[in-house]
C-alpha cells in the first residue's frame, strides 16, 4: 500500500512539473501580453503575492496578476454585507475594488496563471483544493480542515462541477471526495474539463 501511494505521489508530481513547464512555455506570450495590459491600463505592480494556506496548514505565497486596486484589503470591511458566499470566504459578482483589467482577468481566470510557478516550485499542484486565505481556515469547522491534507491546486473538482455554487460546505465536500478518490486519471479528467468550464463561465 505504501509503495502504491509513493508511486501515485511521484506520478502526480511528474504531471505537475511537466504540466507547469509546458504551461509556462506555451503561455509565455499570453503572460507577457497580460502583464503589459495591466501596466498600461492599471499601472503597477503587475503581479500580486498573497498569503494562503497550503498543505498541512503551512503558509505559502501564491502569485496572481493584480486585479484589484491598491487599498483592496482595507476596503473589504465595508463590503462584508454584500458577500455572496455561504461560509468562510468572500465573493462578489460586481466587486467595486476590481481594476479595469481585473474584471476580465477574473472572469477568464487568467489572473491565476502565474500560479504555474507555484506548481513548479512544489507549493501547489495542477489539481487540488484551491488555497484558502488564513482568515478562512481560521473559521473552518474541524471536518473542513481535512481539505488541507493535500497540496492546493490551480483547479479542482468543485471548480469544474459547482463553480457557481455559493455554499462553502458544498465546495469542501467535493474537495474531500477528490482527496478520497484521487487517481492520476481523475486529475487528467479535471484538467480536461477545466478549460471548457472557464470558457463557458466567461461567456455569461
Amino acid at each position: 500500500m505504501a509503495d502504491r501511494a509513493s508511486v501515485g505521489s511521484a506520478s502526480k508530481r511528474l504531471l505537475d512539473v511537466g504540466g507547469s513547464i509546458a504551461g509556462l512555455l506555451l503561455l509565455a506570450p499570453l503572460l507577457v501580453l497580460v502583464g503589459l495590459a495591466i501596466a498600461i491600463v492599471d499601472g503597477g505592480p503587475i503581479l500580486f503575492r498573497q498569503r494562503r494556506i497550503g498543505r498541512d496548514g503551512q503558509p505559502i505565497g501564491i502569485w496572481k496578476f493584480r486585479t484589484m486596486v491598491h487599498d483592496a484589503e482595507d476596503r473589504l470591511s465595508e463590503l462584508t454585507l454584500r458577500n455572496e458566499v455561504l461560509g468562510p470566504g468572500f465573493k462578489m459578482s460586481d466587486d467595486p475594488r476590481l481594476t479595469r483589467c481585473g474584471r476580465f482577468l477574473r472572469r477568464s481566470s487568467l489572473d491565476e496563471l502565474p500560479q504555474l510557478w507555484n506548481v513548479l516550485a512544489g507549493e501547489m499542484s495542477l489539481v487540488g483544493p484551491r488555497p484558502a486565505l488564513p482568515s478562512e481556515v481560521a473559521a473552518y469547522a474541524p471536518w473542513q480542515c481535512r481539505r488541507l491534507a493535500v497540496k492546493p491546486g490551480l483547479t479542482g473538482l468543485w471548480q469544474v462541477t459547482a463553480r457557481n455554487d455559493p455554499d462553502v460546505d458544498r465546495w469542501v465536500r467535493l474537495d474531500l471526495a477528490y482527496i478520497d478518490g484521487w487517481s492520476l486519471r481523475l486529475d487528467l479528467a479535471i484538467l480536461a474539463r477545466t478549460i471548457p468550464v472557464v470558457l463557458a463561465f466567461n461567456g455569461r
